[in-house]
């Protein structure tokens, strides 16, 4: 295939400053980023003088958003939820200021076990989140659940129930491997399970066991089939990389077909960033 134009990414891992996000994005040819930390904050914190800024920035280096990574969702479900979803209109607010409909999201995090065995943590994760769709839907965003470890829907099974409730134009999944395989959940499985459902895809892989991330295709995340089937589906959502390597010391090795990962220097944001979208292009 030809260079795929739908790649993005969390430029935070390269550096905190936009600055130094926007240089690297322009020397890979990227034009997309999923935002998360931007100049020492995490986007929805930002005042609305400083997202104009940033809107104006990006504008003028051609580069959109292709999601906001908020932390929606990523409270403890017995946490207060009365502030986070006034952070979520927040969000929301920032979300249009930016002209992006892709709100990156969680199911809450869950005492361990408890996901699908507790019926009073289920209902009160489904009412939280039917609060979230509810906006959504009346504010024209989209919501994107990412499966997390020790969230609600961490498994794929709790993501099925998810999207069963709450899938259609406003609610929709995002796919990650190395999360999924650091949750024990078989990446195959869970691609099948849930194939009707994704229409975003992160970037990163992990070792089973260990839940050690490496660049995609050189762990168990069953990376380069899973994007085989995901391609000969039609899909032609974004790819978006969260490389989680800058303490990654052992591609050499890797690349030697040794699993073992041997002392050596971590790799800087700009070099793991660019690791990252050079083992995706290894494999699209």
């Amino acid at each position: 295939m030809g260079k795929y134009e739908k790649i993005s990414g969390f430029a935070d891992e390269i550096t905190s400053d936009l600055t130094g996000q926007l240089e690297l994005l322009k020397k890979l040819d990227i034009h997309f980023v999923e935002m998360r930390g931007v100049d020492g904050e995490n986007l929805i914190f930002h005042t609305d003088e400083k997202v104009r800024e940033i809107r104006s920035r990006l504008d003028d280096a051609g580069v959109k958003l292709s999601a906001m990574g908020t932390p929606l969702g990523k409270i403890g479900i017995t946490e207060p939820f009365e502030k986070h979803f006034e952070d979520f209109k927040r969000a929301v607010e920032i979300a249009h200021m930016m002209d992006v409909r892709n709100m990156r999201m969680f199911s809450f995090y869950v005492p361990q076990n408890s996901a699908g065995n507790d019926p009073r943590v289920k209902d009160e994760v489904f009412a939280r989140l039917n609060k979230f769709a509810d906006y959504a839907k009346a504010e024209d965003v989209v919501l994107l659940h990412e499966n997390e470890k020790d969230i609600y829907g961490e498994m794929a099974a709790q993501c099925k129930e998810l999207m069963d409730e709450f899938y259609g134009d406003h609610f929709k999944a995002i796919f990650d491997f190395a999360n999924f395989v650091q949750a024990g959940q078989d990446t195959l499985e869970a691609y099948e399970m849930l194939k009707d459902y994704v229409v975003y895809i992160h970037v990163k892989d992990a070792i089973a066991g260990s839940g050690k991330v490496v660049p995609v295709g050189y762990g168990d995340g069953h990376v380069k089939e899973i994007f085989k089937r995901l391609f000969a589906s039609g899909y032609d959502g974004f790819l978006s990389l969260e490389p989680h390597l800058s303490d990654f010391t052992g591609f050499a090795e890797l690349e030697k077909g040794d699993n073992t990962v041997k002392d050596a220097k971590p790799l800087s944001g700009p070099e793991a960033f660019t690791l990252a979208y050079d083992s995706l292009l290894r494999i699209i």
